[in-house]
């Protein structure tokens, strides 16, 4: 992390008018009245217009993010580019956001922003220098392993850079016509108010004690507002991604964690984020976990947290008529659950499996996990917590809305389902909860799935006290970086992904689950642990990482994901550790 003081088929076009007719726009004075703001340069963070502040355009991929050397832009468009800018010696960064990045220098500063979904302005110091370089393409590194790997959203489409002594406009077009005018706009841009118009969204971010944890709670609210996008396509309203590249579209859980983080920000942007998801329902209930603005959606679904993110926004709303809206959804979808996911019908839930040996159960969300190394269908702890836990709260929803036959037929479903989770998915001896397969063996891998149940009421007497002996056992959960995704002395344990590595909405999950169990000193312990190590992590990293390694070994960025990390970074190569990962930086801030 630093703190630093052509192609034959649609060539970008590029323009240097040298001339200077406008007095410099000084930082310092445009960023005062937002000041603390995150100021730390890391390889991979994003830069794109969010929109919290206008329409945005997804299929295009008009997404930048920061290079590997300051002040270098990645343009992730179908085909790649680079905007190069170059400072005379001794530039100090001031601004690193999603969307405002800044940097003072001796004759003047550094100010880049957007001023719609398709362009980029800025503002040049003397001595500068700002080019648009194409970039070769890069194959995936691995077939088996994902990659990004855009498809053009127009056969046509182009960018243009133009630039003037002092500003430069960058413009994304579906024709090079439309780029070119859009350019030549963005030069004439109020780059000032157009700074300005974005940083408001700070104001409603909670601060902290310090200037520092002020910083990173605000590198976190950045984070969120890159990731949330303006109505598009099938996507009929504001919604959340878990990051505009490489992922780009919206899942399912990922968008529950974000409206926890948002609820402290903007409960009705939260709000949004969960309607968007259950609009995506299909008729038979169920909801797929990755939808995109063209109208395709996937074949399976994720954790069932949506009850729960409901009940938690109307409790900044008080708004009974979106409880109203989502009820029939959430009705249709646990009732799904239960009718496609219970195989032998013992009343407990089963994720589906996969071939893929790198992703056993995408469905899950633990992709990797070797809890799914057999490649069996298992009665899955954390599924049947999840639904036991979703359907109590769909029970609350339907008492505030005064449907008392719901409320009590959900509440004794829920019941159900936690009474079998205690009875046949609980292990005596070793303390800990596990998945079973069919033949009745418990899956004896320590995964921290077997915390979920703390979600639950009425665990058995001692077992909420031999759970968190786990998280506190060293050779186990007690990790640098807590909680390992497996524990340590598994012999599968690693960095990758969900084989060990540490993952904050696990954590946010866990610190939910002490708290319902009356631990409540035992949570705000790990809560703490949690923010400490993501912004040791941000201050180093210069982002915030999608998973963590729990051992604090080795760079969080240096990490495996579905195999090691292809080097130097490259997404289009291979993904790699996601970087301004979205529930990282929500649940950060919900739990501030």
């Amino acid at each position: 992390m630093r703190r630093t003081g052509s192609r034959d088929h649609r060539i970008l076009f590029a323009r240097g008018l040298f001339m200077r007719g406008r007095a410099m726009i000084s930082s310092q004075a445009l960023l005062a009245a937002h000041s603390p703001l995150p100021d730390l340069w890391g390889e991979g963070a994003l830069f794109a217009p969010s929109g919290l502040d206008g329409p945005t355009c997804s299929a295009a991929h008009f997404v930048l993010t920061y290079g590997s050397q300051p002040y270098d832009l990645l343009v992730q468009t179908a085909a790649p580019y680079l905007l190069r800018i170059r400072l005379m010696e001794g530039a100090t960064l001031v601004a690193a956001t999603g969307d405002v990045l800044a940097a003072e220098t001796a004759a003047g500063d550094l100010i880049v922003t957007f001023c719609a979904w398709h362009t980029a302005i800025g503002q040049l110091p003397p001595g500068a220098q700002v080019e648009l370089l194409p970039l070769p393409a890069v194959a995936p590194a691995d077939p088996r392993a994902p990659s990004y790997q855009p498809t053009r959203w127009r056969e046509t489409e182009t960018l243009a850079l133009q630039h003037t002594a002092d500003r430069f406009a960058l413009a994304y077009g579906e024709t090079l016509q439309d780029a070119l005018a859009r350019a030549q706009a963005g030069l004439t841009a109020d780059l000032a108010a157009e700074v300005s118009a974005r940083l408001a969204f700070y104001a409603a971010v909670p601060r902290g004690a310090t200037a520092g944890e002020t910083r990173f709670l605000r590198k976190c609210a950045s984070v969120m507002k890159v990731n949330t996008l303006g109505p598009e396509g099938a996507i009929r309203r504001r919604w959340s991604t878990p990051d505009r590249a490489p992922h780009q579209h919206m899942w399912l859980w990922d968008s529950v964690f974000h409206s926890f983080g948002m609820n402290r920000i903007n409960p009705e942007l939260a709000w949004e984020f969960l309607l968007a998801v259950l609009e995506a329902q299909r008729p038979d209930g169920m909801i797929p976990h990755m939808m995109t603005v063209s109208g395709h959606a996937s074949a399976i679904t994720q954790p069932p947290l949506l009850a729960w993110s409901v009940w938690e926004n109307y409790g900044f709303l008080r708004d009974r008529a979106r409880l109203a809206e989502a009820f029939p959804r959430l009705e249709a979808y646990l009732a799904w659950n239960l009718a496609h996911r219970d195989r032998n019908g013992n009343g407990l839930l089963e994720w589906r499996i996969e071939e893929n040996a790198k992703s056993r159960s995408g469905e899950s969300g633990m992709d990797n996990s070797p809890r799914f190394d057999a490649g069996l269908i298992v009665d899955a702890v954390d599924f049947s917590a999840y639904q036991a836990h979703d359907m109590f709260c769909l029970s609350q929803i339907a008492a505030e809305l005064g449907l008392t036959d719901r409320a009590v037929l959900w509440g004794e479903r829920g019941r159900v389902m936690a009474r079998a989770i205690h009875a046949r998915l609980w292990d005596e001896a070793t303390g800990f909860y596990f998945d079973r397969d069919f033949a009745g063996d418990l899956v004896r891998v320590r995964a921290v799935s077997g915390f979920t149940p703390l979600l639950l009421p009425d665990l058995p007497a001692g077992r909420t006290a031999r759970l968190v002996a786990a998280l506190r056992d060293p050779t186990a959960f007690a990790a640098a970086c807590p909680i390992p995704s497996v524990a340590l002395d598994e012999p599968a344990w690693s960095t990758d992904m969900w084989r060990g590595a540490a993952w904050i909405n696990m954590n946010y999950l866990v610190i939910e689950g002490l708290r319902r169990q009356g631990c409540h000193d035992t949570a705000a312990r790990l809560a703490a642990q949690t923010a400490g190590f993501v912004r040791r992590a941000y201050e180093s990293e210069g982002v915030l990482h999608e998973f963590f390694d729990a051992r604090n070994s080795r760079p969080h960025a240096a990490c495996d994901r579905k195999g090691p990390p292809h080097l130097p970074y490259d997404f289009r190569a291979q993904y790699g550790v996601i970087r301004d990962y979205h529930w990282t930086a929500a649940l950060i801030l919900a739990e501030h």
